[in-house]
């Protein structure tokens, strides 16, 4: 007899929590390596790594390093990678020129994949960051406001290099007004008609990027300046929600939120609202923060990195950018 009577119904919620049999059995969220996608930094030269101090386990890669890495990637069964590239200084301009170049960086690294590793899936990034001296997403003018439509006829031209160099999808990361449906209209007139775009439609003017700018080498070009009048503010959600429906109208495939842990309300909802295939990105502050607190024994590492990226898989996110996406592939297949 129970020392409370009337305390408890017929339902003991537990009992099902007791075994490891039984917690599997009614487990609502599986992480597996399909979900998984590898962001990776490009240099240029031969022979080359350079760490990054900011984000510690996570390298720069010349093209013939990163092919290493990618046929890793693709025998752990991770689908796709993500290219960001490395722009020296001397190649980075007022007018972004060297974002379309057919021989750039990027360019030539995603020939290099498609033809060493064609079964996996290779994403690149469509914005000018890279490539501008001052280290904004756009072309500015002179007052220093990120242009929209003149921002927008330079990504175009980028994408469609991506393109024709093999992209399987071109990712604008930019938040430009309209740059997804200008985008779609050119790949579809030059027969680019399977590219796939994976459009950055919730990106916001977070804190967490510090790190990925590090590793690109835009922070010090954007030295004070900020991004606020392209990308989202953090306090906005139905504004999220007006972005994705647009974007999908313009011809996106697949929409991102960016970040992640901090932004899963809006993964929820997206998820919700639009049922579309949905991404989300750990984004470089995410990693950072796991790593130092792992490397001064605050956390356990594999413990937390794999309840987050569950996290993301139970708030509606059918695939997740992360750093870890290699480590976590490895600990899946163990």
């Amino acid at each position: 007899m129970h020392p409370y009577p009337g305390f408890f119904s017929m339902a003991r919620p537990r009992r099902m929590r007791r075994d490891d049999f039984s917690r599997r059995l009614m487990r609502e969220h599986q992480l597996s390596c399909n979900d998984l996608i590898q962001p990776v930094f490009v240099l240029e030269g031969k022979g080359r790594r350079e760490p990054v101090p900011s984000m510690p386990g996570v390298e720069r890669l010349s093209i013939d390093l990163l092919l290493r890495e990618a046929e890793v990637c693709a025998r752990l069964g991770v689908p796709a990678m993500a290219l960001f590239p490395v722009t020296p200084p001397e190649a980075k301009s007022e007018d972004a020129a060297e974002a379309y170049n057919p021989e750039g960086l990027a360019q030539r690294a995603v020939r290099a994949l498609k033809q060493a590793v064609p079964e996996l899936g290779v994403i690149t990034d469509v914005a000018l960051d890279p490539f501008t001296t001052h280290g904004q997403d756009g072309l500015i003018d002179e007052t220093g406001y990120v242009m929209n439509d003149e921002t927008v006829e330079v990504l175009i031209q980028q994408a469609l290099s991506h393109a024709e160099a093999g992209a399987d999808v071109v990712a604008p990361s930019d938040m430009m007004d309209g740059r997804i449906g200008a985008i779609r209209e050119a790949l579809e007139e030059a027969g680019h008609i399977h590219t796939r775009i994976l459009a950055y439609s919730a990106k916001y003017a977070s804190s967490f990027y510090g790190p990925f700018r590090d590793a690109v080498g835009s922070a010090a070009n954007l030295g004070a300046g900020n991004k606020y009048t392209y990308q989202m503010d953090p306090a906005n959600s139905d504004e999220a929600l007006r972005e994705v429906a647009l974007d999908l109208e313009e011809g996106a495939d697949m929409v991102m939120i960016k970040p992640g842990l901090p932004y899963l309300d809006i993964v929820r909802r997206v998820k919700e609202s639009f049922g579309v295939p949905t991404f989300v990105y750990q984004v470089s502050g995410e990693y950072a923060m796991l790593k130092a607190a792992a490397q001064n024994g605050w956390l356990d590492e594999r413990a937390c990195v794999l309840e987050a990226l569950t996290s993301m898989k139970r708030a509606g996110a059918d695939g997740i950018l992360t750093y870890y996406a290699r480590q976590v592939a490895e600990w899946i297949k163990e």
